[in-house]
């Protein structure tokens, strides 16, 4: 299962052992501050659409494909390009790609509003997923400006952006209640759900104007003038491809279920759309906030151990949820909070891999983990409804997670046993087991 290349190439064996300083660069801080803040407004503009979609439905008279095409073409946008971000990341600096990558989101989320046609929906969803790209930014941009030491928890708090996915959960049904058959900006902007992109478009922007005055005119570019080739060769090592598909188990999961779950809560325990959203929260927040501690997790207990942690953590949660019997949602939603626990812990786990075996191109290495990350939760919410389909089963959602994570965890074991009998090199204690 294992591919050859995972103990055969110089940087199979483990990362080496760097000193790190005491201090970060001057400036780390505020990158970590605002590409944390942009992130967070750009994944909540682009996971928009789940909560968006009900009165999208009904005033544009779509079927379930019809508007189940939207959050689908903009988290597939939101994952194609982050391989090409990321590098453009490593040459150009994160800030300058940040921010346009904030004023790219703004327009296109303002559009939204005035989208007439479900054609011109479908259209506009897909030039939101953009936004989705900013995590292979955001996570070369902070990378580059913090030491090995801090790494893990450093990009972790980064990560926590996750969370924007909960924001529109939280605010949209509000606004959407309160605003609708209003008119606002002198009647230039409707009430209802077409506010909500247009309070997006001006808090991307005014993001955008803050994180180009705040960090460091001075960026880090560690790809520059480094050949395209040469940044892309990690790409051709088998453990590449292994941390991108520990990723789609605890990203592409994390972002399946956050649109998924409204719906399940709906069709398992017959939960109002709002109740169904705050119940969905519960299971958003730890997927999200966790990811700092996983960091320092990582950071203290290396990438491996921890990335075992979550993964154990996940496998028993799905596995119970995954079992044909009627669950209360009070253990439901705990189960549920649980899987989130090991998903929040393990996105930072994997990413911390990152630095520690791949320190000059987090970019590109980067750039494909998240990428086949973001395709899992284009991809899985099918595979959940074939599933459910051929089986009868309402838990087939948690059986294609449970299996997922199975076979992540056994090909990580079996690549663990691998490396103690082939590799000569004893450093591996510092990061395995």
């Amino acid at each position: 299962m294992t591919n050859a290349r995972d103990h055969h190439t110089p940087l199979t064996t483990d990362p080496p052992v760097a000193t790190s300083p005491t201090r970060e660069t001057p400036g780390a801080y505020r990158v970590l501050t605002m590409a944390t803040l942009g992130f967070t407004l750009m994944f909540a503009a682009w996971m928009m659409f789940g909560v968006l979609g009900i009165p999208i439905q009904e005033e544009f008279g779509l079927t379930d494909v019809q508007l189940s095409l939207i959050s689908s073409v903009a988290i597939l946008n939101g994952s194609l390009w982050r391989l090409p971000a990321g590098i453009i990341a490593d040459r150009l600096g994160g800030r300058i790609v940040m921010t346009v990558l904030l004023v790219a989101s703004a327009v296109f989320s303002y559009m939204v509003s005035l989208a007439d046609s479900y054609s011109m929906l479908l259209g506009l969803a897909f030039a939101v997923g953009l936004a989705g790209n900013s995590f292979s930014v955001g996570n070369t941009w902070v990378a580059a400006w913090f030491s090995k030491r801090r790494n893990g928890l450093a990009m972790g708090v980064f990560g926590a952006g996750n969370v924007g996915a909960s924001v529109t959960k939280f605010i949209g049904p509000v606004i959407i209640a309160a605003t609708a058959g209003s008119l606002y900006f002198g009647g230039l902007v409707e009430g209802g759900w077409r506010l909500v992109p247009v309070i997006y478009a001006v808090a991307l922007l005014a993001t955008a104007v803050m994180l180009w005055f705040i960090t460091p005119a001075q960026d880090k570019k560690p790809g520059q003038g480094r050949k395209l080739s040469e940044m892309l060769a990690p790409l051709k090592q088998g453990r590449v491809w292994r941390f991108s598909l520990y990723y789609v188990a605890v990203f592409g999961a994390y972002v399946a279920l956050s649109s998924w779950m409204p719906k399940y809560y709906i069709d398992m325990y017959g939960v109002s759309t709002s109740t169904a959203a705050l119940l969905t929260a519960l299971f958003i927040f730890p997927a999200s906030l966790m990811r700092p501690v996983g960091g320092s997790l990582s950071d203290r207990f290396g990438a491996r151990q921890t990335t075992i942690f979550a993964l154990l953590i996940m496998l028993t949660a799905s596995g119970i949820l995954a079992l044909p019997l009627t669950i209360n949602i009070v253990l439901f939603t705990l189960l549920l909070f649980t899987l989130g626990v090991g998903m929040g812990i393990g996105k930072a786990s994997v990413f911390k891999y990152i630095p520690d075996y791949f320190p000059g191109n987090v970019g590109s290495v980067g750039g494909l983990v998240g990428m086949f990350g973001g395709l899992g939760g284009a991809f899985l919410p099918p595979l959940f409804a074939g599933v459910k389909t051929a089986t009868g089963l309402e838990q087939a959602t948690f059986l294609v997670i449970f299996v997922l994570v199975a076979f992540c965890l056994a090909w990580l074991l079996r690549a663990i046993s691998l490396m103690k009998r082939t590799s000569p090199d004893p450093l591996w204690r510092r990061f395995g087991i």
